[in-house]
C-alpha cells in the first residue's frame, strides 16, 4: 500500500481529503493516495524532460476547480526544486480565492491562480507567452476542448487530458438522428439513447485526438486506472513533434461528414 513520500505536505493532503483531520491513512485514504501517485507517475517524466531541456518549466491546469492536480504536482515535484511555475485557471472566483489562500498558507510561492475564461487566458498578460505543459483533469464537456485550444495557442510541449461528461457531440447526434437514418447505416450505432451517449463520448475523444495530430502532436491514449469509480478515466497524453499526421485533418472532416455532424466542424477543425 502507498505511504507518504518524504517531504510531502500533510496539511495539503488533509485539505484534499486524502489524510483524515487527525493525520491518519484509513482504507479509503490509502486508495485515494494510490490513485494520486498513479496520475503523478504519468506526468512526472514529462516535467523531468522539460526541466532537463530548458532548466525551467511552466504548467497550466485549465478548468482547475479546486486545483487538486496543480497542488499535487507542485508538492511532489516543484516544491523541492528552485524552478518551475504552476498556473491554475478557473472561472469560479470562490475556488480561485480558496486556492490562493491555501498556496499562501503552504508557502507554495510559485503557484498562481487566475480567474479567467479560455478567451481571456489565451491573451492574458498574467500568463507567459508559452506554456510547456497543459493539463485538464475531468474538465467537463467542452471545457476539455477549451483546454486544447489554449494549449495549441500556447504551443505546449505536452498536453495531458482526462476528459469528462462529453455531451455536445451526443446532443448533435440526437438532433440529427432522423435525418441520419436515411443517410447512413452507421446511424444504427447511436439509434438507442444509451448508445447515443456512449458513442458520442467515444467519438468526441477520437475527434480530439485527430485535431491534436493535425497540429503536430503524437498521442498516447490509455486508461487512468483507479482514478475514480467511473467510466470517465480515459487519459490522453499529447507530445508536440512539430510534424502533423498527414491525413488527420482529412480524416476528421470525413468522419464529421459521414456521421452528419458538419455543424461540429468549427469545434474540431482549425
Amino acid at each position: 500500500m502507498p505511504e507518504l513520500r518524504p517531504g510531502q505536505s500533510a496539511e495539503l493532503l488533509k485539505e484534499l481529503h486524502i489524510l483524515t483531520r487527525d493525520g491518519k491513512l484509513n482504507q479509503d485514504s490509502r486508495r485515494k493516495l494510490k490513485q494520486v501517485y498513479h496520475l503523478y507517475n504519468f506526468i512526472e517524466p514529462l516535467l523531468e524532460e522539460v526541466l532537463a531541456a530548458q532548466g525551467d518549466l511552466t504548467l497550466a491546469d485549465h478548468g482547475a476547480g479546486k486545483s487538486y492536480l496543480g497542488f499535487i504536482l507542485y508538492d511532489l515535484f516543484l516544491n523541492a526544486r528552485e524552478a518551475g511555475h504552476v498556473y491554475g485557471i478557473e472561472t469560479r472566483d470562490e475556488l480561485v480565492a480558496k486556492s490562493r489562500e491555501l498556496a499562501a498558507r503552504l508557502g507554495f510561492e510559485r503557484m498562481s491562480f487566475l480567474n479567467l475564461s479560455v478567451e481571456e487566458s489565451i491573451d492574458s498578460p498574467e500568463l507567459p507567452e508559452r506554456i510547456d505543459v497543459v493539463t485538464a483533469l475531468h474538465a467537463c464537456n467542452t471545457a476539455t476542448d477549451d483546454a486544447i485550444r489554449f494549449a495549441l495557442e500556447k504551443r505546449a510541449r505536452f498536453i495531458v487530458l482526462v476528459p469528462c461528461c462529453q455531451a455536445e457531440v451526443a446532443g448533435a447526434l440526437r438532433r440529427h438522428k432522423n435525418e441520419s437514418f436515411g443517410r447512413t447505416p452507421l446511424s444504427e450505432i447511436w439509434r438507442h439513447p444509451i448508445h447515443t451517449r456512449e458513442f458520442g463520448s467515444q467519438l468526441t475523444n477520437v475527434l480530439r485526438c485527430l485535431l491534436l495530430e493535425s497540429h503536430g502532436y503524437q498521442l498516447t491514449v490509455t486508461e487512468l486506472v483507479g482514478w475514480e469509480h467511473s467510466m470517465k478515466n480515459e487519459l490522453i497524453i499529447a507530445r508536440s513533434t512539430g510534424h502533423a499526421r498527414g491525413n488527420a485533418r482529412e480524416r476528421l472532416t470525413q468522419i464529421l461528414a459521414e456521421l452528419n455532424l458538419e455543424e461540429m466542424t468549427p469545434r474540431f477543425v482549425y
